[in-house]
């Protein structure tokens, strides 16, 4: 397969970038290599992808209309798969600018782009922070998802609903995939295993908010990977037996699908911190803090319509993936 990944540069995509080179398919990759973060990690990682006569790498940002647009021409790709967003949800208090520009005017010109150019199948990136206030765990995908409590969540449920209408109006097939706290090697150092390894081994205090109370369903990008690439090669379907006199948020008449890919399994931050410490063999120094504007006490994924659907479930345990990290961390710095 012809398959355009966004965010080639990022955590996820980078790794899956890899996973769909490997077993043959074209890559052309999307990034426009912002300095949200370190750019030099962004560009390390694309020199990994870059070994392969399949990858193509188009420096672009999905903003950019007419650039955009001469890609899907030019390459025409058969699938796509968007990753490229503005992440992270405390950004999103200071500069929400950045979410309307990447997460929405963005991901308009990937639907327009798909819709004119006969892709097959789309899978974008949601997000568990779409679930916001509710309460009822395990967070479920047929579960009403109203209340989001940051504007990147905003976004991420926007582009659920942008992707629907897509769905209906134009039968594009459209899978949004809601990731759980994804960690693992390759990650963004914005994200908690990455600053709390680095301050550990510099001996510099972390900053542990809610004091270290709430929980997080923890996911491998490896699992996180093999969940991306099942439901690309499942292309959604319409749900025949949909109804709007009891509608299911996570189908549709249309071929439209949702799915969790969480570990099913959350872990208290303050454990997640103590298996950092036993991987790094070092203590940390906790700054203990209240909970931040725009975070959630928990999270905890029900994957039970991934497992009927294309028969996976995340399996690698935390202790294995933060032991994974914290040799990648290792070597990639030379620490």
């Amino acid at each position: 397969m012809k398959i355009l990944v966004t965010g080639t540069a990022g955590f996820i995509g980078s790794t899956l970038a890899i996973q769909l080179l490997e077993r043959g398919d074209e890559v052309i990759g999307v990034d426009n290599v912002n300095d949200y973060y370190d750019p030099s990690l962004k560009e390390a990682r694309l020199e990994r992808l870059k070994v392969y006569p399949g990858f193509t790498e188009v420096r672009i940002s999905l903003e950019d209309r007419e650039k955009l647009e001469a890609a899907f021409v030019q390459h025409k790709p058969q699938k796509v798969v968007n990753l490229a967003a503005q992440a992270g949800v405390r950004y999103s208090l200071e500069n929400p600018q950045a979410y309307i520009d990447a997460n929405i005017v963005g991901f308009t010109n990937i639907l327009e782009n798909c819709r004119h150019h006969g892709v097959e199948h789309l899978v974008y990136a949601s997000s568990s922070s779409v679930y916001g206030a509710n309460e009822s765990m395990p967070f479920s995908v047929h579960d009403n998802v109203d209340h989001p409590v940051s504007l990147y969540a905003a976004t991420k449920k926007a582009n659920e609903l942008m992707a629907h209408t897509y769905s209906h109006l134009f039968d594009l097939p459209t899978t949004g995939l809601r990731f759980f706290t994804v960690y693992g090697p390759w990650g963004r150092p914005d994200m908690a295993l990455f600053m709390f390894t680095k301050n550990i081994l510099e001996g510099k205090p972390i900053d542990v908010f809610n004091y270290g109370k709430h929980q997080r369903d923890f996911t491998y990008i490896d699992d996180i990977v093999e969940g991306v690439i099942r439901t690309l090669d499942n292309t959604a379907q319409p749900n025949e037996n949909w109804s709007g006199k009891t509608p299911d948020s996570a189908t549709s008449k249309a071929p439209y699908k949702l799915y969790n890919i969480g570990s099913n399994s959350p872990c208290e931050l303050l454990r997640y911190i103590e298996i950092i410490e036993e991987c790094v063999g070092k203590k940390a120094i906790k700054n203990l803090l209240p909970m931040q504007p725009g975070d959630v006490m928990a999270t905890y994924a029900d994957v039970d319509a991934l497992i009927k659907d294309v028969d996976y479930k995340p399996s690698t345990t935390i202790e294995e993936g933060v032991a994974k990290f914290v040799e990648w961390y290792r070597d990639f710095y030379q620490v």
